[in-house]
């Protein structure tokens, strides 16, 4: 049920968004070649981008108002489903990263499958960390 609302919700929607990949912006040059960097240094970026839609959705779902009464009844994934839209930048700006990094069409890929998969435990772990 998540997959088949988020992925409609996001792939759905075309934004134009600027990766700003960080080691091109911390002064290392052969982020503007995605086949000179390390798997490691793929994942890295990858990872800021992932953190970054989280953080994002994990905040909307905070943010909203059946937040508490959602969190009583054990369903928290209808919050997540509505908190994308808010998110599209941030998701998108992952999706293409992951496009640049790994490939056309990787994206989409990592995100209806591995994204998709462990966003409610993700956000899951953001929320009670922030409770804490």
């Amino acid at each position: 049920m998540i997959l088949a609302s988020l992925a409609g919700v996001t792939l759905g929607v075309s934004l134009a968004v600027t990766v700003a990949l960080e080691p091109r912006d911390a002064g290392h040059p052969e982020a503007d070649n995605p086949a000179a960097l390390s798997l490691q240094q793929k994942r890295a970026v990858i990872r800021r981008l992932v953190n970054s839609a989280n953080e994002c959705i994990a905040n909307t779902v905070t943010a909203n108002p059946g937040y508490r009464d959602a969190v009583k009844g054990g369903n928290v994934n209808d919050l997540i489903v509505d908190s994308v839209p808010t998110c599209l930048v941030p998701v998108r700006s992952m999706i293409d990263g992951y496009d640049r990094l790994f490939g056309q069409g990787a994206g989409e890929t990592f995100f209806v499958g591995p994204y998709l998969d462990a966003l409610p435990a993700a956000i899951n772990r953001i929320v009670q960390g922030a409770a804490e």
